[in-house]
């Protein structure tokens, strides 16, 4: 299991990005949170299998239809006790 930290930068608040975020963690069967941060980007908390949590980070840096990703900062991290995937604050 791989777990990651994700700061997304660029047009990604008021644009459904938790929302299309959450539905590809789901997707793809990640545990973890997104959430939006208060300088305006979004940060994702994520884990799984190693495979699945690439295509994440490679949708991220597509976005929401609305969005515009300007750079996605990417760290690995310790796992959490996630048991699903949430939208949180």
């Amino acid at each position: 299991m791989k777990a990651i930290h994700l700061v997304i930068h660029g047009k990604v608040q008021g644009v459904f990005f938790r929302k299309h975020t959450f539905e590809k963690a789901n997707e793809l069967r990640l545990k973890g949170i997104v959430r939006n941060l208060p300088d305006g980007s979004v940060e994702v908390f994520a884990q799984g299998d190693d495979d699945r949590i690439r295509e994440l980070i490679e949708w991220c840096y597509k976005g929401s239809p609305s969005s515009k990703v300007e750079t996605v900062e990417v760290s690995d991290c310790k796992p959490g006790a996630f048991n699903d995937f949430r939208i949180t604050a």
